[in-house]
């Protein structure tokens, strides 16, 4: 299986750098896994709507740019649905099944993601309804993606 992971933002912090690194190399014997960092637009604290949008936009466009065509793409957005991490492994696993063998997961900026992104999307799946650093939430994912190979393989994981 080849996961891409998109995101928006470069990763500046070294305790995330590290703990990304943990998860790529424990999840190398599963899957091919790549991560493209994209930058984001420096957004002012006080923001329109319009401008916000616009952000979004440019930002989308450069996702857009670099989804597969033939992948099947879920966006991470805090209106998607939420899974357990069973629910998730089997998931993953009938996408392998049903011949999906690509899967990107987008990560946007920190105000979101666009709607032609959204459109894009095959699935939106939602961690939590709090908001996480978009950051943070790269690792929040390579970690319940190796825990989802996990419980695919019925091979022992942390409850």
């Amino acid at each position: 299986m080849n996961i891409q992971i998109i995101a928006i933002g470069k990763l500046k912090e070294k305790y995330l750098k590290q703990g990304i690194d943990e998860y790529l190399k424990r999840l190398s014997s599963y899957a091919k896994v790549d991560i493209i960092e994209l930058p984001d637009e420096k957004a002012p604290e006080q923001i329109s709507p319009q401008e916000m949008e616009l952000i979004k936009n440019k930002e989308g466009e450069r996702i857009l740019a670099k989804i597969p065509s033939d992948a099947y793409v879920i966006a991470l957005a805090i209106e998607g649905k939420m899974k357990s991490s069973e629910e998730f492994a089997h998931s993953i696993d009938k996408l392998a099944t049903y011949g999906k063998s690509k899967i990107a997961f987008l990560i946007g900026g920190s105000l979101g993601l666009s709607k032609e992104v959204m459109k894009r999307a095959d699935e939106a799946l939602s961690f939590s309804k709090m908001t996480f650093p978009h950051q943070l939430m790269r690792l929040i994912l390579l970690e319940q993606i190796y825990r989802a190979f996990r419980i695919m393989r019925g091979e022992p994981y942390h409850k």
